[in-house]
């Protein structure tokens, strides 16, 4: 079992940043890989960010390449996701998810654990 709780959200000017993050209950942590999905009221569960089990390897969508960082230190439990030259359109509740493999994956059905959620909110 995984227990994700995520932290970091809030209000923030297009243009800026904000950081996230996701602390995982639990001595397996860093058996797992980690993603961060998004949801925008209205919309589909969006991918945003993965990281493999070490660190190595990650990935993004077009849509947030070169402006979002997903990061972990293992030694903390804790997955990152920094955001920046935030858009209005990425508003939406972030919620990050944790794998069992060891690759990094896009998509939400290879994720068995899901935080509750952060809201992100960028006003124009």
């Amino acid at each position: 079992q995984v227990h994700l709780v995520e932290s970091g959200g809030g209000l923030v000017q297009a243009g800026g940043s904000l950081r996230l993050s996701c602390t995982a209950s639990g001595r397996t942590f860093s058996s797992y890989s980690m993603g961060w999905f998004r949801q925008a009221p209205g919309k589909e569960r969006e991918f945003v960010a993965a990281i493999n089990w070490r660190g190595g390897t990650t990935g993004y969508p077009d849509s947030v390449k070169d402006r979002f960082a997903i990061s972990r230190d293992n030694a903390k439990n804790t997955v990152y996701l920094q955001m920046n030259s935030l858009k209005p359109e990425d508003t939406a509740v972030y919620y990050c998810a944790a794998a069992p493999a060891h690759y990094s994956s896009s998509y939400s059905d290879d994720y068995n654990y899901w935080g509750q959620g952060t809201q992100v909110t960028v006003s124009s």
